[in-house]
């Protein structure tokens, strides 16, 4: 992947203007299909197959008039007189409020078929407005008219509120959290890079970013019901990852030019190095955040994707744009001492990095001193820091989620101290009274019995619909929405709506209403939340085991991951639960947060804590690699990656921060979780307790089953691949061409008895390679110098192209003919322009010989055309065809003979080379 990201990076560092030009068009476009479309957002949160949402859809379908959204008008006297000296009043607001365009029903509140609600001292009663549709969807104009309906019927000794749920937010808030969070991250990266340039930099790309993102997601809202916290969060994530993915990508470019790099060939390798890193990354993230698909809950599900989206958009720029933007600045990114320097020789060492890596020396060897100490502390630390979690309470928002400020709120406030919190919350009773002979005595009867349940205020209402085959009961409960008194009383209707179906003669009864539709979206969400930490903590495991080859280190991480979870987590109950510094972030509302904040951080901290770690173990590991001191391999990998990580832990924390005291009440938890778990994560998990626990393990800590390893696909997170193909190429501008070469080479016997190598040596273009030895190791070469198998350490170059870094450009260029295949027909079969820098692979030097004579001629031909042609010898069929094939070989010194020793008795020190048949070896 490092290769072709290599090639990428510098094609579109050639390509600058145009592939600006082709991201400024995109945002152009997006911008006015967006416009255009002129999509809108939805307040509104549903589950399918709940009994909630199912009421809802039947009330929609055969009640409409207690479907739709619901408003109230509140009026209340200032001067001490009962509200029924006003009705005149009132009752001509009320009209005037039915006339409005969108308005289904504005009952009267003082006619008897539908009386209002009057407070207790009777100074205040409700009329009840129904607006056809949702929030976002009703006619332009309506809630003004309402609310200056509401303002022009104040008199004197009269003040009239307009509230209820047709005043939900439903439009994208914008406020100047993103402006803060863009200048918190560019005074960082400043003092990161000690100049402004290439500061901005980062921040331009993921301003790119996040408008391509939200005016796809704004057009794509005219045909999907796309929650309103949707964009908050796509914008607060893609600032986010946008900064830190090109931050890493600017470091690495900074840090070459340094050294006297060309700036192509810089940007091509910093995008092939960290671009690959920025891959993992954002695909990790990627793949928590579309798991959100395990829950079942569509609104969720959408969140995820959109989301996702942003991430991926995010990438895709830092692998595109970025380069162009580099590209097109020039030599203006390359840091002053690199400017001093002759392009191709060292720097001079930097004294400002050396500071800042002394620095991290110092801190990591603080750590490790005393690792067990170190894990202690930071475990018992972070856990005391959890425990509040536990008082954790989940809802949705309502009217009572909104700012002080607002009038909504201030109505809601209005109606929970005159009537009481239930009546900002009512329950549906929904029953199916088809079969009934009485209906409104029925309907009598099951409001009787709701009403001597604990936890129920009043029955305002219980009526069957027109058609007399549904009836409704409206439920006052006692407490408010979020109330546990009120969950209670949920809980006690469902589970006597069996016995009452069968006594009463009524069927299909459901418990209904805002206040259940968000009981059974809380409960939804709680459950799903073990099956998808499963999912995360699972996908970590793997994800990790296949990076660094440890059983260890992923285990360690995942449970890092959990404890930087849990932090956060506790920091939410302390600021939301108990209100500690509440007033100083300004955080209004105090209790429960939105039921879907634990399982959207869970996805989004674990892509996050796993691109730390990637970052830091990585180079640790590299180093340890290189070594083999496990120690010293600590220090000097976190000396190196830990100066970057710092910076982009910053960001990450600015960002977030930054949008928790302008957010909404849904944004506003979730802001603290990511801030705070970021926090944790990044500076007491990654930077204290990791390299404590990898002390403590030592050499341990890389250790893999052996045949675990050969399950575990490759993944190249950090430009191996790319170092290697860069070897390559200076080894052949020292040595010249060569057809194969292997240096190094290892790699596990199919059979799991042993491996073979280290292999190390080379052949010219042309030549004839017979590979001698144990069926099983004879097949591990083949099954390399094919492309079909990588090996486990070392370098295999076929043609110049790197085994497995190049794999498929191998397996394009490669011929392989199985044993038993008819050599001479699929010899013949090769065009003549592919025979150059083509390999052709025989398993059975016993099927070429029995080819005969046309074959081998047609083999030898192919030979002086710089073809290569590999050729096993596992048996005495094959050995005795070798040797006869060559003495038919008009030039037999194209014939190399590579002797592999039986892996079962060979020393480990043996080391065979490639070498001409009867030479010393």
């Amino acid at each position: 992947m490092s290769s072709s990201l290599y090639r990428l990076g510098r094609s579109m560092a050639r390509a600058r203007w145009r592939v600006i030009g082709a991201w400024s068009l995109l945002v152009v476009l997006l911008a006015a299909l967006a416009v255009g479309l002129g999509g809108a957002l939805s307040a509104q949160f549903e589950i399918p197959g709940t009994q909630a949402q199912e009421g809802l859809d039947e009330l929609a379908t055969r009640f409409p008039q207690m479907s739709g959204t619901s408003g109230q008008l509140v009026f209340v006297t200032t001067d001490g007189t009962a509200i029924d000296a006003h009705a005149p009043q009132i009752q001509d607001a009320m009209a005037q409020a039915a006339e409005v365009d969108g308005v289904a029903a504005a009952p009267d509140p003082f006619a008897d078929v539908s009386p209002g609600t009057r407070s207790d001292d009777g100074q205040a009663i409700i009329g009840s407005i129904q607006m056809e549709g949702q929030p976002g969807s009703f006619p332009e104009g309506s809630l003004d008219r309402l609310s200056d309906l509401a303002d022009s019927a104040s008199t004197s000794g009269l003040e009239v509120h307009l509230g209820g749920q047709i005043l939900q937010e439903a439009a994208m808030p914008m406020g100047f959290s993103e402006v803060i969070g863009v200048v918190a991250a560019l005074i960082v990266l400043a003092v990161t890079f000690r100049s402004l340039l290439p500061a901005a930099v980062p921040i331009t790309t993921a301003l790119v970013g996040i408008a391509v993102s939200m005016t796809a997601l704004l057009a794509l809202a005219s045909g999907v019901d796309i929650p309103s916290v949707t964009p908050t969060l796509a914008i607060m994530l893609g600032l986010a990852v946008g900064i830190d993915y090109a931050l890493f990508i600017v470091s690495r470019h900074r840090d070459q030019l340094a050294r006297g790099m060309d700036v192509e060939e810089s940007i091509g390798q910093a995008i092939a190095t960290s671009g690959s890193a920025v891959i993992f990354a954002g695909l990790t993230v990627i793949i928590a955040l579309v798991g959100l698909f395990i829950t079942g809950i569509p609104f969720l599900t959408l969140m995820g994707l959109a989301s996702a989206a942003t991430v991926a958009i995010a990438v895709v720029i830092a692998l595109t744009l970025l380069p162009a933007v580099l590209s097109l600045l020039g030599e203006r990114v390359r840091p002053r001492r690199g400017r001093r320097t002759s392009r191709g020789a060292d720097a001079p060492a930097d004294a400002e990095r050396t500071d800042r890596t002394a620095l991290a020396a110092r801190w990591v060897r603080l750590v490790t001193r005393v690792p067990l100490l170190t894990v202690l502390i930071v475990v018992l630390g972070l856990g005391a820091l959890a425990l509040p979690a536990k008082d954790l309470r989940l809802g949705l928002p309502d009217l009572g989620t909104e700012r002080p400020d607002t009038q909504a709120r201030q109505t809601y406030d209005l109606i929970t101290e005159r009537f009481g919190p239930g009546y900002n919350g009512p329950l549906l009773v929904t029953a199916d009274i088809i079969t009934s002979t009485d209906p409104l005595g029925v309907m009598d009867e099951l409001e009787s019995r709701i009403a001597e349940l604990p936890g129920v205020r009043e029955i305002q209402l219980a009526t069957p619909n027109m058609g007399a085959d549904l009836g409704v009961v409206v439920v006052i409960p006692e407490g408010g929405q979020t109330d546990e008194s009120t969950a209670a009383l949920v809980r006690t209707l469902r589970e006597q709506a069996p016995g009452w179906e069968r006594e009463l003669g009524i069927a299909d009864m459901k418990v209904t209403g805002q206040t259940a539709v968000t009981i059974d979206i809380t409960d939804r969400l709680s459950g799903a939340l073990v099956p998808f930490g499963v999912f995360v903590v699972g996908l970590s495991l793997l994800l990790l085991a296949i990076v660094f080859r440890s059983i260890w280190v992923p285990i360690k991480a995942s449970l890092g991951y959990l404890l930087s979870l849990g932090a956060a987590f506790g920091a939410v109950a302390m600021v939301f639960e108990y209100g500690w510094g509440n007033a100083a972030l300004n955080v209004h509302v105090i209790g429960p947060v939105i039921s879907f904040m634990p399982i959207m951080v869970m996805g989004v901290l674990f892509g996050l804590a796993m691109d730390y770690e990637v970052f830091l173990v990585s180079r640790m590991r590299e180093e340890y690699v290189h070594s083999g001191d496990a120690r010293g391999a600590i220090e000097r990998g976190f000396t190196a990656s830990a100066p970057v990580v710092i910076a982009a832990a910053l960001i990450m924390i600015s960002v977030f921060a930054s949008f928790v005291p302008e957010g909404t009440y849904m944004i506003q938890p979730i802001a603290v979780a990511l801030a705070v778990g970021v926090l944790v994560d990044a500076f007491v998990v990654r930077m204290t307790l990791v390299p404590a626990v990898l002390a403590l393990l030592g050499d341990r800590a890389w250790w893999l089953p052996a045949w675990l390893d050969r399950l575990l696909p490759t993944m190249d997170v950090e430009g191996e691949g790319l170092v290697r193909v860069l070897e390559h190429r200076r080894w052949t501008e020292r040595h010249g061409r060569s057809s194969l070469r292997f240096q190094d080479v290892t790699a596990p016997l199919p059979s799991g008895s042993g491996e073979i190598g280290p292999l190390t040596g080379r052949t010219a273009p042309g030549t004839l390679l017979a590979v001698r030895g144990e069926p099983d190791a004879v097949a591990t070469v083949l099954a390399l110098v094919s492309g079909r198998r990588a090996p486990r350490h070392g370098i295999i170059a076929v043609h110049d192209r790197l085994v497995p870094d190049e794999i498929r450009g191998v397996q394009a260029r490669t011929h392989l003919l199985a044993s038993g295949a008819d050599v001479a027909s699929r010899l013949r079969a090769i065009p003549e322009r592919a025979v150059p820098e083509r390999t052709v692979v025989i398993e059975r030097a016993a099927d070429l010989d029995a080819a005969g004579p046309g074959a081998l001629a047609r083999l030898e031909s192919m030979l002086r055309r710089e073809a290569t042609v590999v050729v096993g010898a596992s048996g005495r069929d094959d050995a005795a065809a070798l040797a006869h094939l060559q003495g038919l070989l008009e030039e037999p010194d194209r014939l190399l003979v590579l002797d592999l020793p039986d892996p079962a008795t060979a020393p480990p020190a043996e080391h065979p080379h490639l070498a001409p048949e009867g030479a010393a070896r």
